[in-house]
């Protein structure tokens, strides 16, 4: 995305906010969010905020006519296949194009068509509407005003967390921001402004590094450091994305739901899916797995069902084979624990069980071809050469920053503030200076080093961005 994120933060927010707390009416702030949004997404995609316009205008007619249908599931099953044919076109037409190609020799011609940010989520929260509408969980908006508000709340609007509308239906018409929540969720967007910039953009360094090298540049060595880089790249990338979100949320008068509650400290991978990508996880679970059968139709479907959610929840992170690879990875691990007594385990071992498993499968996510994915695999676990070259290589990676940064990951990746009563008395200062409500001066220092670190040119895209 094109958008600059010191633009965001020096121009874009400050001028929105300001604005949101001096006009007085709910229907006029609502206006405001969301010209604001159009503007915010046109930045980055100036054709593509149509197609977001296209999308949410059709869902807002689909939940009016389904809910007023004498037959309603045969409009549901039309706006289902209406938003996947959308989502198809412009994320997976090139992928079944190119996977056409290689098995059967053909030559069609790719699309080409570039991919519209953040189509996932708003495509998965627009569904939700619809089929929530559908079950009479809800009724249907007659305010279209509202329903775009909805669709398109910048925020979270190109990287989640997917909000299902009847979580927030209450608060798109009546909330009511205090200045204690509004200074929360201040809070709350600088730590995750920091653990983008801080953390997961020095992590990024290396692993960017260790996976554009050369394979014969990597050994057992280089490869750890590659994978375990990008393990806490992902996380904070992404966690750091939603704690932003959801501190504007609070800002605005929003609360959305927790999208991560410590996945790393997870002891077998049904457990990490209850703490990843929470939004996403229970998206699936409430839209497609409940609906498939859940585990109410015997052990062999309960798998089958299992397979399918974890297909679609790799394909809905991109149009490549290594991401269906790497979600039918995790079914595999959760058919595994279904047949194997993995939460017998002490907790010690489970828990490096999960981690092992989980950061030899961000591997293949992360690779650019499955072919390169399982060979830098296979350097991780016998990638046994010491050479001056590839010494040098793996040295190079295990700077002093990045040692520093990692140890700060890991600690970052725990709940301390939970562990805070275990603690000393004496040791219990140096965790509430980071937590108490008069911890402010820290998130300020925070906020300068993110601003310096940005001034300087070191901003990545975050990877959901391209989801």
């Amino acid at each position: 995305m094109v958008f600059s994120s010191m633009s965001f933060l020096c121009v874009f927010f400050p001028v929105v906010f300001l604005l949101y707390y001096l006009i007085p009416s709910m229907r006029a702030k609502n206006v405001l969010l969301i010209i604001s949004s159009l503007l915010f997404y046109a930045y980055g995609e100036p054709v593509y905020v149509l197609l977001m316009l296209g999308s949410a205008s059709l869902n807002y007619l689909y939940g009016l006519w389904v809910e007023r249908a004498k037959r309603r599931k045969p409009v549901l099953v039309l706006a289902v296949c209406t938003n996947f044919l959308i989502l198809g076109i412009f994320k997976y037409a090139d992928m079944l194009i190119g996977t056409c190609n290689g098995l059967t020799g053909a030559q069609f011609p790719l699309l080409k068509v570039s991919l519209p940010i953040g189509i996932s989520f708003f495509t998965f929260q627009a569904l939700s509407y619809v089929i929530d509408v559908y079950r009479g969980q809800v009724k249907a908006q007659k305010n279209y005003g509202n329903m775009l508000l909805y669709i398109s709340f910048f925020p979270q609007l190109i990287a989640g967390p997917i909000v299902k509308y009847h979580d927030i239906e209450q608060q798109i018409s009546n909330r009511t921001p205090h200045l204690e929540e509004t200074a929360a969720g201040f809070r709350r967007f600088i730590i995750g402004l920091s653990k983008k910039i801080l953390l997961s953009n020095t992590a990024a360094l290396a692993a960017d590094a260790v996976f554009a090298a050369e394979l014969s540049q990597v050994n057992i060595l280089s490869a750890w450091i590659g994978a375990v880089s990008y393990l806490f790249q992902i996380y904070f990338d992404f966690s750091g994305y939603s704690d932003m979100a959801i501190g504007l949320g609070h800002m605005f008068g929003f609360t959305f739901q927790e999208n991560f509650n410590y996945p790393y400290i997870s002891c077998s991978i049904q457990e990490f899916w209850r703490r990843w990508h929470i939004s996403l996880s229970t998206w699936f679970k409430e839209y497609l797995y409940i609906p498939l059968g859940g585990n109410r139709k015997g052990l062999v479907r309960t798998y089958v069902n299992k397979v399918i959610v974890f297909f679609c929840t790799g394909l809905w992170h991109g149009a490549d084979w290594t991401f269906v690879v790497w979600g039918l990875y995790h079914g595999f691990f959760l058919i595994l624990e279904g047949l194997l007594p993995v939460k017998k385990l002490p907790r010690v071992l489970g828990h490096l069980y999960t981690m092992l498993a989980v950061c030899t499968g961000f591997v293949i996510f992360r690779a650019d071809t499955l072919s390169q994915g399982f060979a830098m695999i296979g350097k991780m676990f016998t990638g046994i050469s010491f050479g001056p070259e590839e010494m040098s290589f793996a040295l190079q990676q295990l700077n002093p920053l990045l040692v520093l940064t990692l140890v700060v990951c890991v600690i970052a990746s725990c709940p301390v503030r939970r562990l805070r009563s275990r603690m000393p008395e004496r040791s219990r200062g140096a965790v509430d200076c980071f937590f108490q409500p008069g911890s402010y001066v820290c998130t300020i220092v925070l906020l300068v080093l993110c601003m310096l670190s940005l001034s300087g040119g070191t901003y990545n895209p975050f990877i959901y961005f391209r989801f």
